[in-house]
């Protein structure tokens, strides 16, 4: 359940210009739905989030250790607590010439030092924690990601994420191309985390999805939000009424 501070809040945002602003906070251990059809302001919203880019209008905040960071850039939103992971995993996601444990690393290199050096031993170690929590299912570390299957890669670029030990993580489509058993997989570890007290928003396409894991959806509609659906209201018809424009 989410505590009564937020650990991300976004104020007075605007995806464009004109556009009627709104604010959205995100608790601890709370799941927040994005929905809304192609191209009407829910993906946009959830890289402004990440730091990708700057809305028309407003600002995004994280809180961690106490203190307001505000997320101007990726990098900024690593640092305030705030992680995430991309819709497509073959253009923004992978590096296909480079191993699965380097593909894991590759964000969090630096908790890999020892004295000063950097320890393979130390990134075995934490690609391991994060393999079985995540039931990744790969031979060897060392062999080129591209040799896993599209769930697989998928969960690697989740623990890349998670290796940030974020308190918000922003889910853009993450079942996205991946088998029946993956998806389970992946539900089961999102309550998780929310067990544990990280924040989530989960962008997906599908709205069964989002009924199954969420709490409170957020509907977009021509770069606004249309509507907040919770409790009673949670229904694949309600809100497909609200993106469609039927109902508010």
């Amino acid at each position: 359940m989410a505590d009564a501070e937020p650990r991300l809040s976004a104020r007075g945002i605007a995806l464009k210009a004109g556009a009627e602003p709104f604010d959205l906070d995100v608790g601890a251990g709370e799941i927040v739905g994005l929905a809304g059809l192609d191209g009407h302001g829910q993906e946009r919203f959830i890289e402004v989030l990440a730091g990708l880019h700057a809305p028309a209008a407003g600002s995004v905040v994280s809180r961690r250790d106490g203190a307001d960071h505000a997320v101007t850039s990726l990098r900024r939103a690593i640092a305030g607590g705030v992680a995430y992971l991309p819709r497509d995993r073959r253009a923004t996601g992978i590096f296909p010439t480079m191993s699965i444990v380097d593909n894991f690393a590759i964000a969090t290199v630096g908790q890999d030092r020892r004295f000063g050096l950097i320890s393979r031993r130390e990134r075995r170690r934490r690609y391991d924690y994060y393999r079985e929590r995540l039931s990744i299912v790969a031979q060897q570390p060392r062999n080129a990601i591209t040799t896993l299957s599209g769930g697989n890669q998928q969960k690697v670029l989740l623990a890349r994420a998670l290796a940030h030990k974020p308190d918000v993580l922003l889910l853009n489509d993450p079942t996205r191309g991946v088998d029946i058993a993956t998806r389970q997989t992946l539900y089961a570890v999102f309550r998780e985390l929310a067990a544990e007290g990280v924040g989530l928003v989960i962008l997906s396409t599908e709205i069964e999805e989002m009924l199954l894991l969420c709490r409170r959806i957020v509907v977009f509609r021509e770069q606004q939000v249309a509507s907040t659906v919770t409790g009673d209201d949670l229904a694949a018809e309600r809100i497909i009424s609200i993106m469609f424009g039927r109902a508010q």
